[in-house]
This record gives C-alpha cells, sequence and structure tokens, in this order.
C-alpha cells in the first residue's frame, strides 16, 4: 500500500487529487494539509511513502518544506500550476514535477515508479542489513564466550567403534527426526540426540541456529539471502541452508546487540 500525503492551499485541487487517488489501486491517503507548516507537521507525524506537494502556499512554500525534510524523507511529486520552478525542484531532488490541472495517466505514472522507487531502496537496505548481519557473524567469537564450558569434540558411535569429531571441524548440523547429521568437509556423521541438546554442548559465539532444525558455524558463512520472504545462508563449501523468518530476526538481533 502507497501511503500518500497531500498538501495544496486550494481546497479545489486538494478535492481533486483526493478523487484521482481513489482510482488508483493499492494507494491510501494518510492526510491533506493547506499550508507548507502544516504540511511538515502531518509528514513528521504520519511518515507517508509520497506527498503531492504544491509550491506557491502560505507560511513555507513547497520549496522551503522540500529544503526542510531530513534524510528519512519521502518521495516529493510536485503538483503546481506553475512551471517556472521545476528547475529548482529537481535541483533539490524532487522526485517528479506535474502542472495542474493533472492528468490522471500522468499521475499513475508517476505513483508507479514512485512504487518501484521504494521498493529498489526497501532491497537496497535489506542487502545492507544482510551483510551488517554476515560481518558480524563472520567477526570471531566473542571475547566473553566461554570456550571451555562447551565440547571440543564430539564422539559417534560407529559400527567400527568410536570416532572423534573436532567441533573445529564441524561446518553445520542438520536435524533429521530423533537424530542430527553433523556435517564437516570431509563426511558427516548421524548420532542419537536432539539438535536442541547438541546446541548447548556447542559454543554460541561459534554456531548460530538459524533454523529450528539447522546449526551453522559462524566462520562458514560467506553469504546471506533473502528474496521474497525466504532466506538462506550460503556456506564456503557451496551448502546452502534455510534461514527461517524467526531466525532471520534473532540473526539481527544477535549481530546489533553483541552482548546477547
Amino acid at each position: 500500500m502507497l501511503r500518500v500525503l497531500i498538501v495544496d492551499d486550494e481546497p479545489l485541487a486538494r478535492r481533486r487529487l483526493e478523487i484521482l487517488l481513489r482510482e488508483q489501486p493499492d494507494v491510501e491517503l494518510v492526510g491533506a494539509a493547506a499550508d507548507g507548516i502544516a504540511a511538515r507537521k502531518l509528514i513528521a507525524e504520519r511518515g507517508p511513502d509520497v506527498v503531492l506537494l504544491d509550491i506557491k502556499m502560505p507560511g513555507l512554500t513547497g520549496l522551503e518544506v522540500l529544503d526542510a525534510l531530513g534524510p528519512e524523507a519521502p518521495i516529493v511529486i510536485f503538483v503546481t500550476a506553475f512551471d517556472r520552478f521545476a528547475l529548482d525542484a529537481f535541483d533539490r531532488a524532487a522526485f517528479d514535477y506535474l502542472l495542474k490541472p493533472v492528468e490522471p495517466a500522468r499521475l499513475a505514472a508517476s505513483l508507479a515508479r514512485a512504487r518501484e522507487t521504494l521498493a529498489e531502496r526497501a532491497a537496497a537496505e535489506r542487502v545492507g542489513e544482510l551483510e551488517e548481519i554476515l560481518r558480524n557473524l563472520r567477526s570471531g567469537p566473542s571475547p566473553n564466550s566461554a570456550a571451555g564450558d562447551f565440547d571440543r569434540e564430539i564422539w559417534i558411535q560407529e559400527r567400527g567403534g568410536r570416532t572423534s569429531v573436532p567441533v573445529a571441524a564441524i561446518d553445520w548440523v542438520a536435524a533429521e527426526r530423533d537424530y542430527v547429521r553433523i556435517h564437516t568437509h570431509a563426511r558427516s556423521f548421524l548420532i542419537r540426540q536432539s539438535i536442541g541438546a547438541l546446541a548447548e554442548r556447542l559454543d554460541p559465539a561459534v554456531f548460530v541456529r538459524v533454523h529450528r532444525s539447522s546449526l551453522v558455524r559462524r566462520d562458514r558463512i560467506v553469504r546471506i539471502r533473502h528474496a521474497g520472504g525466504r532466506g538462506a545462508v550460503i556456506l564456503a563449501t557451496g551448502v546452502e541452508i534455510a534461514v527461517s523468518r524467526r531466525h532471520m530476526g534473532a540473526l539481527k538481533a544477535m549481530t546489533t546487540n553483541p552482548g546477547r
């Protein structure tokens, strides 16, 4: 839903824009202001995605309103009867400039571009978040880690006897019903134990839970992918492991609050 705010000192102009917006799919009108001072207040309070902003208004002009907006500014589409302000508007990084009377098709095209731009920004922010998570995951064990309290090797019962698997060799662990499969670079081992019980034996500064059925060594992660509501971590071996939505949030919280 594209959240739009109208700012115009002419009641008829505001009314026309309201009617045009009702014809647009997935658009929500979050308010209307009749001057620049009220516009600044409503923008701060309601956080619109797009502002349809007149230029010549009492109090503050539309250009002055745009100048006062900070880095979290919404997309500003100027809607005015005057074409002489266009250069000033685009110098201030205005998104678009529509002349009155606004043509429905022209408004629809501008809103469609605004929607695409917002989606691109959101995707870029998500990539930045994932890159930050990855940097923090790979930054090594926490200084507060009590490595001595956790296992340094896992003993596996096999047909030929018992095999010791160094914890340092483990890439990731996957739950398989009543068992867990421990994956190393060379091979995998199956042991009868819950993944929760095994997780308690491994240092949480070294291993991270990415799914209720998966545990991954942090320094083996080379990339985090998130698209279409689905996330995954990719290991140095090329293995891709799903990350649940809940654990993606936990990863972000963990890496932005290292003391947790």
